[in-house]
């Protein structure tokens, strides 16, 4: 039995316990950027394609493999796979939710927290012979603490939700959108609001969303210019649900007072992204993180593991579990 990896072979080997899985299991490595004709021509009896979040996953792939029955994110993304035509030839696309969760709940808070801070502009005037000019000048200008915001989490899954739980820990003051609005018990107690409110009376909005048709650039120039002045972007979620030229924008504009940015549209980024080019005066403003969110040591052997558990289930007739693909 052929199962197709599109992610990283060192991963594999490093997180998944290969010596436990059956001999018959031929697992076919693709570097990263192979062709479909590539992966068509020595994988066209692949039953399983195992793939990293971002790694592309065509209709035209899909249609070329006959006995395709599982394709399984390594992570909790799946918008790079053509589930549509997945679900067309009734193969499951599943992904590893909630495996990541605790993990980007602290990547979440960290950039919550650098930004307050401003952590990368203190470190680099302590490390040029400048701490006490950055201590006076921080003082001055004012440091909030985490725990006087108010947070509006925009996404309430498990992400959200985990991220909601360290908040409280700090006291900060919770409330969150959903487009299913959720009873108060399993809200956490959260204060739910109507997205034009969460943006406008927050002074942290963090995105927990995946990308689909409707997220797509949701935070645009009018998202942007409903929220406070001394307001904050967190985006632990993806790069497309931002509209960068626009957040660019708002931060040259002062209409927004800073983003922590995990994720950025498209990746690998490219040095022409309006975010990397910002004035020195605005610069200190954005933090960024290179995707790295739910990358844990802890996050992969569970997503790891989740995926050889459904691929398994599959073979043994069994229906598996995170299917995003409506079969």
């Amino acid at each position: 039995m052929q199962i197709i990896i599109l992610t990283s072979k060192q991963r594999v080997e490093k997180f998944s316990d290969l010596s436990s899985l059956p001999a018959d299991w031929e697992l076919l490595f693709f570097p990263a950027g192979s062709s479909d004709a590539e992966i068509i021509a020595a994988g066209r009896g692949a039953e399983f394609i195992f793939a990293d979040a971002i790694a592309p996953v065509s209709a035209d792939l899909i249609r070329q493999l006959p006995k395709l029955r599982l394709i399984h994110s390594e992570g909790v993304g799946y918008n790079c796979i053509a589930t549509a035509a997945a679900r067309e030839a009734g193969v499951y696309v599943c992904n590893n939710a909630g495996a990541n969760s605790k993990a980007v709940a602290e990547q979440s808070v960290l950039l919550m927290l650098a930004l307050l801070r401003r952590l990368a502009q203190g470190d680099e005037m302590v490390r040029s012979g400048r701490q006490i000019q950055a201590k006076e000048s921080f003082i001055m200008d004012g440091i909030t603490e985490l725990g006087s915001c108010r947070v509006g989490i925009i996404g309430l899954g498990a992400i959200g939700k985990a991220t909601a739980r360290l908040l409280r820990a700090f006291g900060s003051e919770v409330c969150y959108y959903s487009r299913t609005r959720q009873p108060e018990a399993e809200a956490g107690n959260m204060q739910y609001l109507p997205l034009p409110e969460l943006v406008a009376s927050c002074d942290v909005v963090s995105l927990h969303l995946p990308v689909t048709p409707e997220t797509s650039r949701m935070v645009d120039a009018d998202f942007l210019g409903r929220m406070k002045p001394s307001a904050l972007l967190i985006n632990t979620a993806r790069g497309e649900i931002v509209d960068q030229e626009a957040l660019a924008e708002a931060l040259v504009q002062h209409r927004i007072a800073g983003a922590g940015l995990d994720t950025l549209d498209p990746e690998p980024v490219r040095l022409d992204n309006p975010l990397l080019g910002l004035p020195e005066e605005v610069k200190y403003r954005v933090v960024f993180s290179p995707h790295i969110g739910g990358t844990t040591r802890g996050m992969f052997s569970r997503a790891h593991r989740q995926v050889w558990d459904n691929i398994g289930a599959v073979v043994r007739g069994q229906r598996p579990i995170n299917i995003v693909n409506g079969l």
